[in-house]
């Protein structure tokens, strides 16, 4: 049957109309004010210098493990460890966030292993993990401002980390990824969204809330800390430090593709926290559960991150 042209086009804009709403939805969320103001609280100023010092400390058969420092946008040195592969490159590059409980040394085996497949790792520790008088730790549950901003902190220091790598001759800009466990993964779904240079991110055991941990976890040490905490405290820290909570940048990543790394034994957040987290991120990603707990200690896990890196930064296949 022969139809109008005019309602040819009243039909053909309303089979669009549904796709037309979600782009604009997208396009309005990612350039909305409020998105837009947490976008400025990681800016920093990129032309100050970094004022690298470099200690070689151990020479391994494909690789050379250095301790440096450079300077922090929020002042002072930042600590980590640079592993560079034999050779002149140019090589992929990783830069890594640790857990929070842990330090800048977690990753170095993993590093060691990227290295033979030919990429640079830097691994840089958090103000937390600093000497004075420099160091700055977090209230976990008491200074919400305060610890809002330590964490701010991290991030920037981290995205000083990837001008680092960047400047380096021997790495391809064009190959450079993220890794980060834990409070790493929160870092990593903020930089996701608002630092494109970054062409992968894997995001190990991250929780979608602050409030997941401080109001809603069932393990027996967090829960006697906040029995002991006066009423409403923690419900006020988790919405203050939830401003940077993951969920909130993690639905902006795209295109970036990403990688999901879950506990099925997790023993800090419950699976409807994970299961949050992922539906938020955007496309492309990948989704993992393993059989293992928060530090993700599944061999299989160390396989899936090494192919996904291999398949999106170009790393060698050993």
């Amino acid at each position: 049957m022969y139809i109008g042209f005019p309602v040819y086009l009243i039909m053909r804009y309303l089979i669009f109309l549904p796709f037309l709403l979600i782009t604009t939805l997208i396009a309005s969320a990612e350039t909305s004010p409020d998105f837009q103001s947490k976008v400025a609280l990681f800016e920093y100023e990129a032309k100050q210098p970094l004022d690298i010092q470099d200690k070689t400390i151990e020479e391994f058969e494909d690789a050379t493990l250095h301790d440096i420092t450079y300077t922090s946008p929020k002042g002072g040195p930042v600590a980590a460890y640079l592993i560079v592969p034999k050779g002149k490159g140019p090589f992929a590059a990783i830069l890594f966030g640790h857990w929070g409980n842990g330090t800048r040394a977690e990753f170095i085996p993993e590093a060691k292993i990227y290295a033979k497949a030919g990429a640079v790792s830097l691994i840089p520790d958090y103000p937390w993990d600093r000497p004075q008088p420099w160091h700055k730790p977090l209230s976990l549950g008491e200074k919400a401002e305060q610890d809002r901003d330590i964490e701010i902190q991290a991030v920037i220091d981290l995205r000083r980390g990837i001008d680092l790598l960047l400047q380096r001759p021997d790495v391809d800009p064009k190959r450079l990824a993220y890794v980060g466990h834990s409070y790493g993964a929160q870092w990593g779904s903020i930089l996701s969204a608002i630092d494109k240079r970054i062409k992968t991110s894997v995001l190990m055991c991250g929780v979608a809330e602050a409030g997941d941990i401080w109001l809603r976890t069932s393990d027996p040490g967090l829960v006697e800390y906040i029995e002991s905490q006066p009423k409403g405290t923690l419900e006020e820290y988790s919405r203050i430090v939830g401003e940077i909570d993951a969920i909130q940048f993690v639905r902006h990543a795209a295109p970036i593709p990403l990688l999901l790394q879950f506990a099925k034994y997790e023993q800090y957040f419950d699976k409807a926290s994970m299961e949050r987290y992922a539906s938020a991120a955007s496309d492309p990603k990948k989704v993992i559960y393993y059989d293992t707990g928060h530090d993700l200690n599944d061999p299989q896990a160390l396989e899936d991150r090494y192919d996904w890196l291999a398949k999106h930064i170009g790393l060698k296949r050993r």
